[in-house]
């Protein structure tokens, strides 16, 4: 090794111990360093053969094994449905008139994309503003969906102008916002059979969950009540849609494909428009229901309930004040055509059928009436308070005796009344196609134990063949009970659609004695010409039969009942009206409410 000693002009070797021992030392310290380098670069090679073969393994795992999930992805990133549901089918009355159609209308939508967007929280805050809703419910409606969903989300119906306007110009801010023309459903009778014809909504949440299975989808319009739920398969439809390409900025490149939807199948109902513009009409502001039917097929002519609703309100979004005012109303939703009250006297129809089939008190029978029966320690009174002397059913008919026929029910005894009375379809539900029926109520000894822990009393029996007590009857029930004597003791099953003359399918005879059935029509008849019912025998109207009743009801007012039919020797129609808490007489209150429908029904359906 080479020294440069600083007091030599040049180099020289050195042969010093120090020097040589200095060598040895350095030789070392390069021998070290050259190891130190291999070292290193062998570490960089073995790290990147690991980071190569790490990112290899990653390459294989998304391109092998999760390939085609990415794929779909991108694909879903790249195209989007646009979902065109279908039009819902008309409902029209018997004569081909508009009950329920569409109209079109203006939606808001959004693709779930938006949530990735950085002011998107400022964005949901303006929209909720401008649509009135709340913001949770846009950000549920996109959540329900799915973020990563390709397909439109309705998050608004029935946008007026102001607000098409307004979105048309925030579309520049927000991009994934659309405004496009859908129908929705549209009743142009407003409120006239709201009952019947029900209203259509959007699924919900839970509803979704339940009927996915059945092909609904998100943002799906469904009949929610009446018509509209029972027919829904009819009235759907099936959805349509476009596909479309998009790019990254969501600008529509191209149309891929298109669907065309299929509009949902119209549905044609029994209702007859100007019988049940009549029947609302006869109600007025009476809390109450009028049924009008075919007393020869069942068919349902007129149905209304008070207090009633618009179901167009439910075509728009609801608003609370709009739900608040509804609920005012007093339960505007209950269909009370098909709710059960006391009958009444109206039930005097299947005591007398009773007591005549069973010949325990055959058509020639005299009963004298009294100012009240006492039966077990009850006095059971006449309504006159007096009583009519001696009378047969004919008679005792036209003047609804309470203690003729009180007599009747417990002579035959609780089991036979019961009996006759589900014999008339009392106590089960008519099978009507309105899903919101109640079945109503005939008690025997079973129900009275299980409820009250006390048997059956003759009591009870007395009470029964009057119409009061235990027994409920839904106005269509009674209705039904009518068609039996007019249509000659077939018990009909009400319904609102039919195809064809096909009245067999809708009627069972309930084989009734002639005697029985001459009996109590020559009773109904009576009731008209000189007893309770005078407010039909009327020239407006062909000769008609009836009978009126008047419910105890504490602790208001009394309820009112009539029911007829006309004409009398060939009837085409029967109608019941009931009115709650009215009181007054039946004959007075109901009876002129009867007559007005069977004005009208004559009036229209004469050539």
């Amino acid at each position: 090794m080479w020294l440069k000693q600083p007091s030599q002009s040049k180099w020289q070797p050195s042969t010093s111990t120090e020097n040589y021992s200095a060598y040895d030392s350095r030789q070392q310290k390069t021998n070290r360093t050259i190891g130190q380098k291999r070292q290193a670069l062998f570490i960089m090679l073995f790290v990147s053969a690991i980071l190569l073969g790490a990112i290899g393994a990653r390459l294989v795992f998304l391109q092998l094994l999760q390939g085609e999930d990415y794929r779909t992805k991108a694909e879903d990133n790249r195209v989007r449905i646009v979902p065109k549901p279908p039009v819902r089918g008309n409902i029209f009355d018997r004569k081909g008139r508009v009950l329920a159609s569409t109209r079109l209308t203006h939606a808001a939508y959004l693709w779930p994309i938006v949530v990735n967007q950085p002011d998107w929280p400022e964005n949901r805050q303006y929209l909720a503003q401008l649509l009135a809703i709340p913001e949770e419910n846009i950000e549920n409606k996109i959540k329900q969906a799915g973020y990563n969903a390709s397909t439109l989300i309705r998050i608004a119906r029935s946008l007026n102008p102001a607000q098409i306007t307004a979105l048309e110009e925030f579309k520049t801010e927000l991009n994934g916002l659309e405004v496009d023309i859908e129908t929705v459903r549209d009743y142009p009778n407003q409120e006239i059979a709201a009952h019947i014809l029900g209203y259509t909504g959007e699924l919900n949440a839970k509803e979704l969950k339940r009927r996915r299975a059945e092909g609904y989808r998100l943002g799906d319009i469904v009949g929610k009540m009446g018509v509209e739920a029972a027919y829904e398969q009819q009235l759907r439809g099936e959805w349509g849609g476009i596909q479309l390409e998009v790019d990254g900025a969501g600008k529509v490149m191209k149309v891929l494909g298109q669907k065309v939807g299929q509009p949902g199948k119209d549905v044609t109902l029994t209702l007859d428009l100007d019988v049940q513009k009549a029947a609302e009409a006869a109600l007025g502001e009476r809390i109450g229901a009028v049924v009008a039917l075919n007393p020869q097929t069942g068919g349902v002519l007129a149905m209304a309930s008070n207090p009633t609703f618009d179901p167009n309100i439910f075509s728009t979004q609801i608003t609370p004040q709009t739900w608040k005012r509804l609920q005012k109303k007093g339960n505007p939703f209950v269909n009370r055509a098909l709710r059960g009250f006391p009958p009444a006297s109206t039930f005097k129809v299947v005591t007398a059928t009773a007591g005549m089939e069973t010949g325990k008190y055959p058509p020639n029978t005299i009963l004298n009436t009294f100012a009240y029966l006492n039966v077990g320690g009850t006095a059971f009174g006449e309504w006159n308070r007096a009583g009519f002397g001696p009378m047969g059913y004919v008679r005792a008919m036209a003047w609804s005796s309470n203690t003729f026929h009180g007599q009747i029910g417990r002579g035959v005894g609780g089991p036979t009344l019961i009996k006759y009375a589900r014999l008339y379809g009392f106590g089960s539900k008519t099978g009507i196609e309105l899903g919101e029926e109640s079945p109503g109520l005939i008690a025997d000894n079973e129900w009275k134990l299980k409820r009250y822990n006390w048997e059956w009393t003759d009591g009870d029996t007395v009470n029964m063949s009057i119409g009061q007590g235990f027994t409920q009857a839904s106005p269509l029930q009674v209705a039904i009970m009518f068609a039996v004597p007019a249509n000659g003791g077939y018990r009909v099953k009400p319904h609102f659609f039919e195809k064809g003359d096909d009245s067999e399918k809708w009627r069972t005879s309930m084989e009734l004695k002639p005697t029985t059935l001459k009996i109590l029509r020559e009773g109904l008849r009576a009731v008209v010409t000189e007893g309770t019912g005078k407010a039909l025998n009327v020239p407006e109207i062909p000769s008609a039969a009836g009978k009126s009743g008047t419910a105890e009801a504490p602790p208001g007012e009394t309820h009112t009942w009539f029911g007829g039919f006309a004409p009398y020797n060939n009837p085409e129609i029967v109608v019941v009206a009931f009115a709650e808490h009215s009181g007054g007489g039946g004959g007075s209150v109901a009876g002129p409410m009867v007559r007005q429908v069977m004005e009208a029904y004559f009036k229209h359906n004469r050539d």
